[in-house]
């Protein structure tokens, strides 16, 4: 018989709620989406209501137990899959005391400078600190994204809202603790608050690093596994779910962890690529290694025993959002005849993004010599710079706007590229690339990507609905259903590949190396412009 589950992939701008059979197979039933509101502020501050998410799980589960006809009973169980590295604090009721700051927010510069970056340093952190933090976490609060500095800002800054403080939380953290009353966290997202010992046989909240960077321990909650039954859903949580009261809540994992799962990528070695509105590029180690001066760091995955080397890169899909908004339609109101394009999309197209798609398919590879970089709210990885910003470069009378469209889907895969070549430095990365995220849908993107990286490539079913499809894995073995994560090999089947073009590669890798060298020749100039923002 087969069995349901309810899986929440909670993104930066919206929640995809996915209703899932779970057989000998992985089906998607039924999903619904509801986007919110993301707050970006001048002073590098970008919060999010934690309410909000909230009433779109609340509103995006209703439609889709309405879309499949299924009784709220036969839901089994519900899982999370979720953006990572916020900070949601709550009082002991599990309300918030002020908005969540986004892992995108990086206003706490001054924070991170006192907290870490001072005295003598090695890749941006004092030497002493990095150290001791690297011995017991494996990795390093260097980052003016890390968690722990805006805690430390609002420490700072708002000091009637710290004294409210219960807990500290991470997003699907507080939706579990809607669902249930728990305050609770999973290892994936306790690591990635850079407070997490990962030595065998001492996995907790550090003592000593939470007293070197001023962490208050009774704010942090206790530690649960990916796979855990954590609580089940209270009565009112129920009511306003449209699900049944007592329905088991799994502790579920952060997008990092779920979406190679759920691309099937959970093998040592494999390797896997996103593309949402953030992006990055995922390889399974056995092992905590780590990248100080590229800022890529092995973090704790869902599977137990396997951690994730991890690059990412913050601007990826809302890239091609702020060139849909800004470029492809005309936001000044000039038009020569304005029903035409909404004609042919009407007709022709499920999506603006899939006319963009089809609108630039014949521009040749290298777009003619434009090059975009990808950086449009700073940059954390191979290099951290919040100053860094993104620019069309080597545009002439001739370009068009397919080509800039173009060049910025070529921009992100450049860069993507260039988290694979810093990984490469101290793992083996696979030879055949898995390629998941809303960025994966595209036919024209993927052999892009396969150019650019030199490298075949993999894209599964639904390559967009991969993190939900790894919070229904994650609950199909809470419940018994599958014996371990590691058998996500084979439930999760590649359906087309993309191998790439030679002679698109060698235009590549000359734009490529321009790409890079843009930043470095551009550096100082970010500064100028941007260190006061």
């Amino acid at each position: 018989m087969a069995a349901y589950v309810i899986a929440y992939d909670v993104g930066t701008t919206g929640i995809k709620t996915c209703l899932i059979e779970v057989t000998d197979t992985i089906k998607l039933v039924a999903s619904a989406t509801e986007h919110y509101k993301l707050y970006v502020m001048e002073n590098g501050g970008v919060e999010q209501e934690p309410q909000d998410w909230w009433d779109a799980m609340c509103i995006t589960t209703e439609r889709v137990l309405e879309k499949s006809g299924l009784p709220a009973e036969r839901i089994q169980g519900i899982s999370f899959c979720a953006q990572m590295q916020g900070l949601v604090l709550v009082d002991k009721h599990g309300v918030p005391v002020r908005r969540a700051m986004s892992y995108m927010d990086h206003r706490a510069k001054r924070e991170l400078k006192e907290g870490i970056a001072n005295g003598l340093q090695i890749a941006g952190a004092n030497v002493f600190k990095l150290l001791k933090s690297l011995s017991i976490t494996g990795a390093v609060a260097s980052s003016v994204k890390d968690p722990v500095w805006k805690y430390k800002w609002v420490e700072r800054n708002e000091p009637a809202v710290f004294s409210k403080i219960f807990k500290w939380l991470d997003v699907k953290e507080y939706l579990i603790c809607k669902c249930t009353g728990e305050f609770i966290m999973t290892q994936d997202s306790a690591f990635a608050a850079l407070l997490y010992d990962t030595r065998k046989g001492k996995e907790r909240f550090s003592e000593t690093v939470c007293s070197m960077y001023g962490v208050d321990m009774t704010h942090l909650p206790r530690i649960v596994r990916s796979t855990d039954m954590v609580g089940r859903l209270t009565k009112e949580a129920a009511a306003q779910l449209h699900l049944a009261e007592g329905t088991p809540v799994f502790g579920g994992g952060g997008d990092v962890s779920l979406i190679g799962v759920g691309a099937g990528a959970v093998e040592p070695g494999s390797t896997h690529i996103y593309s949402g509105t953030s992006g990055w590029v995922s390889t399974v180690v056995n092992r905590q290694v780590v990248d100080a001066s590229a800022m890529i760091a092995a973090i704790v995955g869902a599977n137990n025993g396997t951690f994730n080397y991890f690059a990412e890169l913050e601007t990826a899909g809302k890239c091609l959002e702020w060139v849909k908004d800004h470029l492809a339609l005309d936001e000044i109101n000039i038009y020569l005849e304005k029903k035409h394009v909404s004609e042919a999309y009407e007709s022709h197209y499920e999506s603006l993004y899939d006319y963009m798609m089809d609108a630039i398919k014949n521009v040749p590879a290298g777009s003619n010599g434009v090059i975009f970089t990808p950086w449009l709210h700073g940059n954390r990885c191979p290099f951290e710079d919040a100053n860094a910003r993104g620019m069309f470069f080597n545009i002439g009378l001739e370009t068009g706007k397919t080509e800039m469209i173009h060049a910025v889907l070529e921009g992100i895969c450049y860069h993507l590229r260039w988290h694979l070549e810093a990984q490469e430095k101290k793992v083996k990365t696979s030879s055949v690339i898995r390629f998941v995220g809303g960025g994966a849908l595209a036919p024209l993107t993927c052999q892009m990507l396969s150019d650019i990286l030199g490298r075949d490539v993999e894209t599964v079913e639904n390559p967009h609905n991969v993190g939900a499809v790894g919070a229904a894995i994650v609950a199909a073995v809470g419940l018994g259903w599958i014996d371990k994560l590691g058998d996500a090999k084979d439930l999760i089947k590649a359906s087309v590949r993309y191998t790439p073009n030679r002679m698109n590669k060698a235009i590549h890798d000359r734009n490529f190396k321009v790409f890079k060298a843009l930043y470095k020749n551009n550096k100082k100039d970010f500064l100028l412009l941007n260190a006061s923002k």
